[in-house]
């Protein structure tokens, strides 16, 4: 966390609610502002709590962090100007706002884009940052450090390459919480209980995770390591891996995150 920054968070739906959680989960306690007119359960108690300061007067902070819909943006950036002053870094997890974007609609150079996943919430999850070329190198590392809390920072990058990398990270989990959904659904349709099926298929994920995190070994490594030639492992793989299969869909699935994203960075009429 930045010590002795003050935090506006604008916006703390999914993606900035996992943002104030991973926060608030650490030891030094942020200062932090939430600006959400409709505040969920979870930052309600939060500013009960006195961890949160909810829907205050709007004041210049040191950092403004954007995490309402990119959607909402173009109607909402005006009210997001009091909280921005002259040397305010604003960091946006919005998805398909550019840089130029924020420059234009907030009227300050000092403006960066991060994509965190919803794993930050817990510590492990993976953060993209892009910067704009006027931000300084005091600046980038404020962002990052504000971000570390999370897990795994990488950038400063392109923004080109931040859309390709927002399909892997930013997407990702999703495509594992669907790999555990389909896996137990599978398993309860060749007779598994359906509770037993839900956990093995988690919990083998779970597993599968950390020994890619602790053995050193790639993916494709470990892959071949669990499948014996003509057994079983190999008999579904077949199926996974055939011209229609696994391989093929994640690649369809990547590139139509990356045209959404596209999409998203339009101005709106």
């Amino acid at each position: 966390m930045v010590r002795g920054k003050s935090i506006v968070l604008i916006g703390a739906g999914r993606m900035g609610g996992a943002l104030a959680a991973g926060w608030l989960a650490g030891r030094s306690k942020p200062n932090l502002a939430i600006i959400a007119p409709r505040p969920t359960p979870q930052v309600q108690a939060w500013a009960e709590e006195g961890l949160v300061s909810l829907n205050p007067e709007p004041a210049p902070a040191d950092i403004v962090v954007l995490g309402v819909k990119p959607q909402q943006f173009a109607r909402a950036a005006e009210g997001m100007k009091p909280f921005i002053g002259e040397k305010t870094l604003v960091v946006s997890v919005m998805g398909g706002i550019k840089l130029g974007q924020l420059e234009d609609r907030l009227g300050t150079p000092h403006v960066s884009r991060a994509m965190p996943n919803t794993p930050g919430s817990v510590g492990k999850g993976v953060t993209l940052l892009a910067a704009a070329p006027s931000l300084g190198q005091d600046d980038i590392e404020a962002a990052r450090k504000l971000l570390t809390p999370l897990g795994l920072v990488e950038g400063p990058m392109d923004e080109k390459t931040m859309v390709a990398a927002t399909g892997i990270s930013g997407c990702g989990p999703a495509y594992v919480f669907l790999l555990a959904e389909v896996m137990a659904e599978a398993g309860e349709a060749e007779g598994v209980p359906k509770e037993m099926a839900a956990r093995l298929a988690v919990e083998t994920i779970i597993g599968a995770a950390a020994l890619m995190e602790e053995s050193g070994q790639t993916p494709n490594e470990l892959r071949k390591m669990v499948t014996s030639p003509g057994g079983i492992t190999q008999a579904a793989l077949d199926i996974l891996m055939d011209d229609g299969g696994m391989p093929i869909l994640l690649r369809k699935a990547l590139r139509a995150a990356v045209t959404r994203d596209r999409e998203l960075s339009r101005e709106p009429d």
